[in-house]
């Protein structure tokens, strides 16, 4: 049997992304080729066949690549990448989690991104979220179909990312939460995550949630309201 055309998840493709992206707390098992929750990404971006993607925040690139090679397979849609290329040795672990400065220099961005052919799918804002949301209309930027929220973790930058995101979403809209099962970070409040999430949970009129609580965690977010970030932004 000859190889697959639209799809992209081959021994040597994952073994790059290993290498290269990096994964950290999606109960990945490099031994065994396993992306895990990699696989989630794009499986879901392969079936719900999105025109946006919106990632905030990335140590190396994983998730990015991952919803990236779903686009790209899918032969459709296109992904922005909100990165201000924090450093966690430079700027310390309560500006950024995960950041190692990797999103400093384009070509270099691009170069990453390349590697996978997703290049020319992917654009790269070095902004902070605020920043991009305020510019946000002037780019003329689509409604986002999936996000993936995995930048700063505080309680307020969590809540802040997330309402930005929704206000920009439709309903059947999607965005994942990663770090959802960070305990002693939660306990320490460096994080914040898991205590927005009890938050939409008890949403139920606007959120449908879907938790998966291994290694850090992810959650997946369905949004069931055109206009969700109105209720969310009234009522708390």
């Amino acid at each position: 049997m000859g190889v697959l055309q639209g799809f992209s998840l081959n021994t040597e493709v994952i073994r790059d992304i290993f290498q290269h992206a990096k994964p950290f707390g999606h109960n990945e098992k490099p031994e065994s080729f396993n992306l895990g929750f990699g696989f989630l990404y794009y499986g879901i971006v392969r079936a719900i066949r999105p025109n946006h993607v919106l990632v905030i925040g990335s140590g190396f690139g994983f998730s990015v690549i991952c919803l990236a090679l779903g686009l790209k397979d899918n032969g459709q849609g296109r992904l922005t990448f909100v990165d201000p290329s924090f450093d966690v040795l430079k700027h310390g672990p309560w500006k950024t989690f995960g950041g190692r400065g990797n999103w400093d220099k384009p070509e270099e961005v691009a170069e990453r991104f390349r590697l996978f052919g997703v290049d020319e799918i992917i654009t790269h804002y070095k902004l902070t979220s605020e920043e991009f949301f305020a510019g946000f209309k002037a780019v003329s930027l689509p409604k986002i179909d999936i996000a993936f929220v995995d930048g700063n973790h505080s309680y307020k930058n969590v809540r802040y990312d997330f309402s930005g995101t929704l206000e920009h979403t439709k309903r059947n809209s999607y965005i994942f939460l990663h770090d959802t099962n960070i305990y002693i970070r939660e306990m320490v409040r460096n994080a914040g995550v898991k205590r927005w999430l009890k938050l939409l949970k008890q949403e139920k009129e606007c959120f449908e949630v879907l938790d998966f609580p291994f290694s850090s965690g992810v959650a997946i977010i369905r949004i069931l309201k055109d206009d969700a970030w109105k209720y969310l932004a009234a009522e708390h």
